[in-house]
């Protein structure tokens, strides 16, 4: 899984491929993630009663042999750890996150002191089951009664950061395997959520507050570290934060409904609807009145399932199939003042970031919008921050599928030539960049 290399993005695309099916064999043989039911959730994933008021706080751990990473140097499997630590929800409520923490394994190959880079997942589901600390021991995580995959997305990235040295954190986010609705493209909350596990990753190495840092997310992930980013100077100002990579943000969910509705991931609408009733009361009352009884089960089933479930059960998914008058959904949320609080409060940008920011971005993606990326450029730059912006230009290929040009772009700017990791070890070793640049 490492990239040593630069794969051209249809070998990229290949090895991908292959690795995902390697990774369902494994856990399929193996029957080490294997559980009895999909809502069923382990001991570890049960908060206890009353959480530390520290953010950032270790709550519990357990050992988790991660059998696809590559040896360290105390052999294979390399030893990482299920962590339970505390967050705060939006309205500033102490809550359980979970994630999964990888100490160094490798001597740091890059400048100055060894960081620590904090991992925001893209969108694994809205299940419990779908957490990635419950899949990253093989790859896989498999649920039955009903039949739910999980794949881990993030051990490219985590196999990639660990080989360079680096001590590498992956958070779960709140309501992910943790109780509650995991409240799906929540900027605020998945701010925390991140922020909040560099806290908890410097508590489990005996750090201080001045160790690196660095914050590596793409697509769904791309929109919690843009929101880390922006919100770190007043929710974690202590954090020595040297960079971010924000990939396909989703910072205008507005324009992210528009163009999901009806592409191959279409029903992940129905995270974010379900994520954001739980935290605006008002918003669920409109949107009890405006789906249809089909709907509803729509939305209700798609709160236990992960990205590979809708996938498979409900491609193609669009919300006017889902509304009483056969409307799209965004037409309603146009029009409901509830939904207009929540999207001004949730869009990306109202911040300046004090540390620097690659955003790379697809031009022809089919699942988060290139213009709107664009745009959380120009209003960063607007307000003096530092950002580099970086346009891929690879063309149209299966158009609404989003495999193509939404996770191909991924591959490309992650790991490709002038990556993702090449900024961020710049950032980590001090060189300087200012100003804002477009290409």
């Amino acid at each position: 899984m490492l990239r040593q290399h630069h794969p051209t993005p249809q070998r990229g695309r290949i090895r991908r491929t292959l690795a995902v099916g390697a990774i369902a064999l494994l856990g399929a043989a193996a029957g080490i993630c294997t559980a009895t039911t999909a809502t069923a959730a382990p001991d570890f994933y049960t908060p206890p009663a009353e959480l530390p008021a520290e953010r950032g706080a270790v709550i519990k751990t357990e050992p988790m042999p991660l059998f696809m990473m590559a040896p360290g140097t105390e052999g294979w499997p390399v030893q990482g750890q299920r962590v339970m630590f505390t967050s705060r929800t939006q309205d500033d409520s102490p809550v359980a996150v979970t994630g999964t923490y990888i100490d160094a394994t490798q001597p740091w190959r890059g400048a100055g002191e060894r960081p620590t880079v904090v991992i925001s997942p893209g969108t694994v589901g809205q299940g419990d089951q779908c957490a990635l600390s419950r899949a990253f021991s093989v790859g896989m995580h498999v649920s039955t009664e009903p039949l739910s995959l999980s794949a881990n997305q993030e051990a490219q990235s985590a196999a990639a950061w660990n080989a360079l040295g680096a001590r590498v954190f992956v958070t779960d986010y709140i309501g992910l395997g943790t109780p509650g609705v995991h409240t799906y493209a929540n900027r605020i909350e998945q701010a925390h959520a991140v922020l909040d596990a560099a806290r908890a990753a410097n508590n489990l190495a005996g750090t201080g507050s001045d160790t690196p840092l660095a914050i590596w997310g793409y697509s769904q992930g791309g929109g919690a570290s843009a929101s880390a980013a922006e919100m770190q100077p007043t929710y974690a100002p202590e954090l020595n934060l040297k960079g971010t990579w924000a990939g396909a943000p989703t910072a205008d969910l507005m324009a992210v409904v528009e163009q999901i509705d009806g592409n191959l991931i279409g029903a992940a609408i129905g995270f974010a609807i379900n994520g954001f009733v739980a935290r605006y009361p008002e918003l669920g009352k409109s949107v009890d009145q405006l789906v249809s009884p089909a709907g509803r089960a729509v939305l209700d089933a798609v709160q236990n399932e992960c990205i590979a479930d809708i996938i498979t059960k409900r491609p193609f998914t669009r919300t006017s199939d889902l509304t009483i008058d056969g409307r799209p959904l965004l037409d309603h949320l146009r029009e409901l003042p509830a939904a207009d609080r929540m999207l001004r409060e949730q869009r990306t940008g109202s911040l300046k970031p004090t540390s620097p920011v690659l955003i790379t971005h697809g031009i022809n993606d089919d699942t988060v919008p290139y213009a709107q990326g664009r745009q959380l450029a120009r209003d960063w730059c607007a307000k003096g921050a530092t950002v580099t912006f970086r346009t891929n230009n690879l063309p149209p290929i299966a158009p609404g599928t989003t495999f193509g040009n939404h996770f191909g772009p991924e591959l490309i700017d992650g790991f490709g030539p002038n990556n993702a990791i090449s900024y961020l070890m710049d950032r980590l070793a001090g060189k300087p960049v200012s100003g804002c640049t477009f290409d």
